[in-house]
């Protein structure tokens, strides 16, 4: 099973959100790494709902909840889910 693990501007971005947005942004994220396997992901890029970014100096991930944009990294070593960013879609990419 994974787990969570968040950078500290990560941590800074969640203290930014509301606080019923936030609610659902960890439900979510719970929801995400209690399920995570490799089929789970594929099934939710299929979706549309992740999606691998390019041109990135390291592989990283987009998680689509609502108008917010979690990204985030895998470290298959030590089975964390490392979120790097949270934000709306037009901050998201900057």
């Amino acid at each position: 099973m994974y787990s969570i693990a968040f950078t500290n501007p990560a941590k800074k971005d969640l203290k930014k959100i509301d606080k019923a947005q936030l609610t659902f942004i960890k439900k979510s994220l719970i929801e995400f790494t209690t399920n995570f396997n490799d089929t789970y992901e594929q099934a939710l890029m299929q979706k549309g709902k992740i999606k691998k970014l390019q041109e990135q100096k390291e592989i990283l991930y987009r998680l689509k909840l609502r108008s917010y944009r979690v990204v985030y990294k895998k470290q298959n070593e030590e089975l964390i889910i490392l979120v790097v960013h949270v934000s709306t879609r037009e901050g998201a990419y900057k």
